[in-house]
């Protein structure tokens, strides 16, 4: 299926690894020009080498996202090099551990600072392009926000704050033609993922006993899998879609997971 997203200058935060990097790889192979936004230049250099490879544009823009200044420099760079933008993809971010125990109310504000305000500031500081343009914004959020996952106050309450933002947003900009949705990771494999497993005593038990509860194959879900539903929102063929959720998880959220046991 054509999404019709050839020369589409989509910002996307959190770029250049993990879910962000398989989102920019999808969108170069649909013909759009994925903008790679994060905080280390020399990660974002190489996948935008790295798709130009493999035939698909991208642009490299470095802003430390924490930073109001650096995330609307990023928009402004993005417009004054690409004369447009199109979408933009809220990914960046990092379950952090800041709990209600130990955690402290510094650590807690800083923590919604690298997880939930750059989404309101990236798409406050895009929003005239996306007007001109009527461009969607797609934000990735984290089942966290439904489930709970004990030990993650800050992260948990950045995640409800992405999912009301998401519906705030389509109402507010529906009657400009911008349509905004989420899309919600549960299990999802990553090398950040990875990273955390090699932390288990035994990472392969711990990695079965995890795919067990999810009832659609008893797998992980893939970066290119949350990619491809990215795009499908990003484009006109999902034209009435807005102010959703939506769940790319296996069934882990809605499903009862005893049946993966």
């Amino acid at each position: 299926m054509d999404l019709h997203l050839q020369d589409r200058v989509i910002i996307v935060s959190g770029g250049a690894k993990g879910i962000g990097a398989a989102i920019c790889r999808v969108l170069a192979a649909e013909g759009a020009v994925p903008v790679v936004l994060g905080r280390n230049p020399a990660d974002n250099e190489a996948l935008v080498r790295s798709i130009e490879e493999s035939g698909g544009r991208a642009l490299a823009i470095a802003a430390e996202l924490t930073e109001t200044a650096e995330c609307e420099q990023a928009v402004v760079e993005t417009v004054s090099r690409c004369g447009r933008i199109d979408g933009l993809v809220n990914n960046a971010g990092i379950n952090d551990g800041v709990n209600l125990e130990h955690g402290d109310t510094e650590r807690f504000l800083a923590s919604l600072r690298k997880n939930l305000i750059h989404y309101y500031e990236l798409a406050h500081f895009a929003l005239p392009e996306l007007k001109k343009h009527r461009g969607a914004i797609v934000n990735i959020g984290s089942k966290v926000a439904e489930t709970g996952q004990g030990g993650t106050s800050a992260y948990a309450a950045a995640n409800g704050g992405r999912n009301a933002l998401t519906r705030e947003w389509a109402v507010e900009l529906g009657p400009v033609g911008i349509r905004v949705n989420a899309v919600i990771v549960a299990e999802c494999w990553t090398p950040m993922y990875a990273t955390w497993l090699a932390t288990q005593a035994d990472p392969a038990a711990e990695r079965a006993k995890i795919e067990r509860r999810i009832p659609l194959g008893q797998r992980m879900t893939t970066g290119e899998e949350i990619a491809h539903m990215v795009a499908f929102l990003l484009s006109d063929r999902s034209s009435h879609t807005t102010g959703q959720l939506i769940h790319v998880d296996g069934g882990y959220v809605h499903l009862d997971r005893a049946i993966g046991c």
